[in-house]
């Protein structure tokens, strides 16, 4: 049974961004519709679980947008104006409905990095 899931690690703080925003978007040629918008866990995930379960889970697009820049400024980071990074972009594509796509994120205010995970 296929499911997309997210996980963001603040590597600044050496813990999960609990309280970072997140949109899942479904990309549909020049246009995006949001899915889901919702606010991490104190472990850094969705708290609802899977993004998209298997009947939700369909081949295409999408985006997640994490929301960077109001998260370390919530934490008290000092930021400048405009900061480095505002709100990471990940554009991904869903090849198999029936596939585990899992995208975590590590983050920091000056540097991410992502991958699929499993």
């Amino acid at each position: 049974m296929g499911h997309l899931s997210t996980h963001v690690l603040d590597t600044a703080n050496g813990c999960p961004a609990a309280g970072m925003q997140v949109t899942l978007q479904r990309l549909n040629g020049a246009s995006a519709d949001t899915v889901a918008t919702f606010t991490l866990n104190a472990d850094g995930r969705n708290p609802g679980g899977a993004l998209l379960d298997a009947q939700a889970m369909a081949v295409g697009p999408y985006r997640l947008l994490f929301e960077v820049a109001p998260y370390f400024r919530a934490r008290g980071a000092l930021l400048p104006d405009p900061p480095f990074i505002d709100t990471v972009q990940v554009d991904f594509g869903i090849a198999d409905a029936a596939g585990h796509y899992h995208v975590p994120l590590l983050v920091s205010p000056w540097s991410y990095s992502t991958y699929r995970g499993s």
